[in-house]
């Protein structure tokens, strides 16, 4: 039995590019699952869905969204680290999952350890926004008012999200205290924001600018490092007060780490396709959003960094989940 088992795997060994091949071309033999770890309606669960649907167009058998919700995202991408690594269970993953190393304090999976990139896809900035209220137009005229009012400014989020953590980094850059009010999600953030009950947020375009264009909420600035399509008027945070300040939230396509190279490469190669075509480009824009391709070897280094990068923030804010 013991030298069965060795031929077996000489053979495999000498198959090379044919046995590579054939794993390519039998993938998938069953329905695919994408896990996304947040509630229908929201921008990555848009972002799932437009994977899935190429995946299902191009592959063999479909490819369904479950969304998986809860503790900052690492539920799903738990699920999916221990699922089989044969490419039939997939994660649309990012910046959640990389702040979450370092801000939970028990974890049981290790995103840079247990996940296989497979691409990134996208990018989302988000916005600083105040109620009209609040007497400043500009993050510098903001920090000043913080500093002047040190501990009685607030801001809404969702803990343990890229905004709450984008807020905090304000907070550690310019020497303020802006106090978190804890939401569960963003409708309410919004509408609470939008009657005066909070002052400030950063939220995604999806969610802030029907607002901002109605003039009910106030756009200091955006998080990212140019300013956006959406609202080029709008200066980024870097511009107005905190250089170097760049915060966007970025996405992409993981499987449980050890899932065969041919079908990481198959993955990379439908996907990327779509995502590099004007049609998804049109798309994402209106989120407020644009591709940012990243294959696989680019993408592990990419969030190597940028769990280091998260650490730092979190280790700043004094931040933690138990």
């Amino acid at each position: 039995m013991f030298r069965a088992a060795l031929m077996v795997c000489a053979t495999l060994l000498t198959a090379g590019p044919s046995f590579n091949l054939a794993i390519a071309q039998t993938y998938p033999n069953r329905t695919v699952r994408m896990v996304v770890t947040f509630p229908p309606g929201g921008a990555t669960d848009i972002l799932g869905r437009m994977s899935a649907q190429r995946l299902t167009e191009r592959l063999s058998h479909p490819t369904v969204v479950e969304n998986r919700v809860g503790g900052g995202g690492n539920i799903g991408a738990e699920f999916v680290a221990r699922a089989e690594a044969d490419g039939h269970t997939l994660l649309l993953g990012g910046v959640p999952h990389a702040i979450g190393m370092s801000l939970f304090s028990k974890l049981s999976y290790d995103f840079a350890r247990d996940l296989a990139p497979v691409i990134n896809l996208a990018v989302f900035p988000s916005m600083i926004i105040t109620h009209p209220s609040l007497p400043v137009k500009s993050i510098k005229e903001l920090i000043a008012l913080a500093k002047a009012r040190p501990g009685q400014l607030n801001y809404g989020g969702t803990h343990a999200s890229p905004n709450h953590l984008a807020m905090e980094l304000i907070n550690a850059q310019a020497g303020v205290k802006i106090v978190l009010i804890s939401y569960k999600g963003t409708g309410q953030i919004v509408s609470d924001l939008v009657a005066g009950h909070v002052q400030i947020a950063s939220m995604g375009f999806p969610a802030a600018l029907p607002m901002v264009n109605a003039g009910k909420l106030r756009a200091l600035a955006v998080t990212s490092a140019k300013r956006s399509a959406l609202l080029p008027e709008v200066p980024t945070v870097n511009e107005t007060g905190l250089p170097g300040y760049d915060v966007t939230s970025w996405y992409g396509v993981f499987a449980p780490a050890g899932t065969p190279e041919p079908i990481i490469a198959r993955l990379y190669t439908e996907l990327a396709a779509h995502f590099k075509a004007p049609e998804a480009a049109k798309r994402l824009s209106a989120l407020g959003a644009e591709a940012a391709i990243k294959a696989p070897a680019e993408l592990a280094s990419f969030m190597r960094e940028d769990i280091k990068r998260w650490a730092g923030v979190v280790k700043a804010s004094g931040a933690k989940v138990e």
